[in-house]
């Protein structure tokens, strides 16, 4: 599905570039060394976490899987909720114009299955990087994953 026919792209054609909260799901995917999957997105070249919007009739774990797919290739198995991030400062001015506040849920993958594609509409390059070696990532991620650091179980909610 195209952002012209998502929820998204469907809404953005009635209210333009309007200040908008987004629903939407990020996925942390660590290997056996402990390295966390990035992917590096087309439209700004930053690297990220396999993430993505709600979609009409999604549940946020429907959209988790959904994303880590389409971004990685990967079949998600299960996952858990390690945070949620809504503060007014996880707004976004995107390169369109289009503005947004964050409202994202994050998932630990703890099993998944499939291979890994490099390539996809929405990226150019994947891979897993250790924590402490980071490529050029966006603040919003490098938040979550310093939080990752910390996280004991007991859920995030920021």
């Amino acid at each position: 599905m195209g952002f012209a026919d998502s929820y998204l792209g469907k809404l953005r054609k009635k209210i333009g570039h309007d200040k908008i909260i987004v629903a939407g799901a990020r996925a942390i995917i660590r290997n056996k060394k402990g390295e966390v999957l990035l992917i590096r997105r087309k439209d700004t070249g930053r690297w990220g976490m396999p993430a993505g919007s709600l979609e009409l009739g999604d549940s946020v774990t429907d959209a988790v899987k959904r994303e880590v797919q389409e971004e990685t290739g990967l079949k998600v198995v299960s996952c858990r909720p390690m945070a949620i991030y809504s503060d007014p400062k996880y707004s976004v001015t995107y390169q369109n114009g289009d503005q947004v506040q964050i409202f994202a849920m994050v998932f630990i993958v703890d099993e998944w299955e499939g291979e890994l594609i490099s390539e996809t509409d929405e990226t150019s390059d994947i891979g897993f990087f250790p924590l402490d070696k980071l490529p050029d990532t966006h603040e919003m991620y490098l938040e979550t994953l310093e939080d990752l650091k910390i996280f004991d179980g007991e859920f995030i909610v920021k």
